[in-house]
């Protein structure tokens, strides 16, 4: 029979090595990452991302009407509802974010709305504002 000769003679310890630790056996077979990072990289290719689209005139028009009305009435910090266009850091294209809040400026020197306690908004970006003030 197969291995008749060996079967039955003890099982070998070194008496140079002390015996490796079971935990240790056990790192032996676990999973070998050859390629670092290749996981997110691959969930960075699925994520998608959004085209921004062009406002057309009637739109514009409307957004810079609104833009002013809340101008004028900036002392009294009216709570708006905001639709902008995010860019995507990495990316080609973004994702379409809304923010509702208190407005706190308007700064028509860098074109740019902020609600407080909120990063600004680039106007280029603002897809849509509502508010219960608007009175167009």
């Amino acid at each position: 029979m197969k291995y008749d000769d060996i079967i039955n003679l003890p099982h070998h310890v070194s008496k140079t090595h002390p015996p490796m630790a079971i935990a240790d056996r056990a790192a032996q077979f676990s999973p070998f990452a050859a390629l670092t990072g290749y996981e997110e990289a691959i969930a960075e290719t699925a994520r998608q991302t959004t085209e921004k689209a062009p406002l057309s005139e009637a739109e514009t028009e409307l957004l810079n009407k609104k833009l002013y009305y809340l101008k004028e009435h900036i002392t009294e910090h009216p709570e708006i509802k905001i639709t902008y266009f995010e860019p995507d850091k990495t990316k080609s294209g973004g994702a379409y974010l809304t923010k509702t809040g208190f407005l706190k400026k308007i700064d028509e020197y860098n074109k740019e709305i902020t609600l407080k306690n909120e990063n600004p908004v680039a106007f280029e970006n603002i897809f849509s504002i509502e508010s219960p003030v608007f009175k167009l």
